[in-house]
């Protein structure tokens, strides 16, 4: 997997996967087209997560995007693709922070990025042919620079894995909806 160039290990990690009643092309359509902003859950998780920089006086570097243009601009990198099988997504910053420290790094600077005090992730969306369709998965990895950032991502992780856990299954859900809608 593309994943496996960017980040071969991960302190933190989950994984999801979803059957879709369509061919790897239109489930990667569904992918590329993806836009979470149609999600009351995901709107509100999004909301939520701006709150402590809204109420600590200091704005969210950028605001979170719900569909990949969006993604991208909020500070994900576009890492790799190989239609239609994978596409990677890279993300920098302290995570756990306020206002999320989000800082930009370069596809070619990600693997070894090794900034101190920094957590960095990587997110994947698979398409894999099956007799019935194809089998979306995405996988989210993270890995941190140094000790003192594992422990701090470990505690901001141990809160919001569900939730992150829930945007990814909202992903999927949205993902088989397009694709089986479009054939």
């Amino acid at each position: 997997m593309l994943i496996d160039e960017f980040m071969p290990q991960a302190q933190f990690a989950e994984r999801h996967a979803v059957r879709v009643a369509a061919p790897p092309e239109r489930a990667w359509d569904a992918v590329r087209a993806l836009d979470l902003r149609g999600s009351p859950v995901v709107r509100a998780l999004f909301a939520l997560r701006s709150l402590p920089a809204l109420f600590s006086g200091r704005a969210r570097g950028k605001a979170l995007g719900g569909n990949m243009e969006g993604l991208l601009r909020s500070g994900f990198v576009l890492l790799a693709e190989d239609p239609p099988r994978e596409i990677v997504l890279g993300l920098t910053g302290r995570f756990w922070t306020p206002a999320g420290g989000i800082t930009h790094v370069e596809p070619g600077e990600f693997r070894a990025f090794d900034r101190p005090g920094m957590a960095v992730a990587a997110w994947n969306f698979t398409i894999l042919p099956t007799a019935e369709g194809s089998l979306v998965a995405t996988e989210t990895r993270v890995r941190c620079t140094d000790e003192a950032a594992r422990r701090s991502f470990a505690r901001y992780w141990r809160v919001i894995r569900p939730f992150s856990g829930l945007i990814r299954r909202e992903a999927l859900r949205a993902v088989r909806r397009s694709a089986e809608r479009s054939r």
